[in-house]
């Protein structure tokens, strides 16, 4: 009967263990599909962004004594916006966890308390819980974020900028590398840092800036620290979603594995209980014949 009971048992698991890779296996494939998607959209927008660089750059490059507030070195950084992009949903192994622990690691050398804009769920309910300042949240679902909704996400931040409340804004994101491989990271978009442009080659013929170069400048970084929020929502999408196949992809092995040692667990326990009843009928015909 304990044979019995423990063949019972193993076929239960078996069954359960079954569901769960089927479960898993579907999550992969559909993960699969949303990164198709997210990598196509964050291509296309690449284009959008070096438009926007590249104008900034040919200002910089071109016109000498450019005066902005949103060039570094402008003001004192002391206060600091993190806009921190996570998920909304876990099953993505260590995504959320390592945008949150790098987030916290810039945090730690803030001179003052730093303002939060918490892009994803994950992240947004782990820094509330330890009495972060959050600032505005975003909660829609990555993949389905348009450009307009970012402006309605970068605006308040800018304002803040413009009324010197925040010296600083900085992305907390996921990098894309490639399907394998995401890398957490961070990025200062404000203020602007002429240093780290592109290089652009300058223009061969007079170029007049109207009304002036720095009010082109000033509504051209705005649109910049719009499109770069855009682009780090989008990149971090595609590589949740790369991050999510590649963990439901591991599950699925690790089932499938799961399901082979229990089959032979199963197979093991069968044949010792089919052993078992031999002993005992060549026993009592031994008993019976005697």
């Amino acid at each position: 009967m304990a044979g019995s009971a423990s063949m019972q048992d193993i076929k239960r698991r078996v069954r359960s263990v079954t569901s769960i890779e089927h479960i898993t296996s579907a999550m992969k494939l559909v993960s699969a599909a949303k990164l198709r998607r997210a990598k196509k959209t964050f291509e296309n927008m690449q284009e959008y962004f070096h438009f926007v660089t590249d104008s900034i750059d040919e200002i910089f490059n071109n016109v000498s004594g450019v005066e902005s507030d949103y060039i570094r070195g402008s003001r004192e950084v002391k206060t600091t916006c993190y806009v921190i992009v996570t998920s909304n949903r876990g099953l993505a192994g260590s995504f959320n966890s390592n945008i949150i622990k790098l987030a916290e690691q810039e945090m730690q050398n803030d001179p003052e308390t730093p303002y939060i804009v918490a892009v994803g769920s994950r992240g947004k309910d782990y820094f509330e819980r330890r009495s972060y300042n959050i600032l505005s949240e975003y909660m829609s679902p990555p993949e389905n974020v348009s450009f307009v909704e970012t402006g309605a996400i970068s605006k308040p931040i800018i304002d803040l900028y413009d009324e010197g409340k925040i010296d600083e804004v900085v992305l907390v994101y996921t990098s894309f590398i490639s399907s394998l491989e995401q890398r957490p990271r961070t990025k200062t978009i404000l203020p602007f840092d002429v240093e780290t442009g592109r290089d652009v080659l300058p223009i061969t013929k007079q170029v007049e800036y109207e009304p002036s170069a720095e009010e082109v400048l000033n509504y051209l970084v705005p649109k910049y620290v719009e499109i770069m929020i855009y682009g780090a929502i989008v990149e971090s999408a595609t590589c949740e979603h790369a991050a999510r196949r590649m963990a439901m992809e591991n599950a699925t092995d690790n089932a499938n594995a799961m399901i082979e040692d229990l089959n032979l667990f199963y197979n093991r326990a069968r044949q010792a209980a089919i052993t078992s009843e031999i002993t005992e009928i060549i026993s009592g015909s031994d008993a019976i014949n005697n």
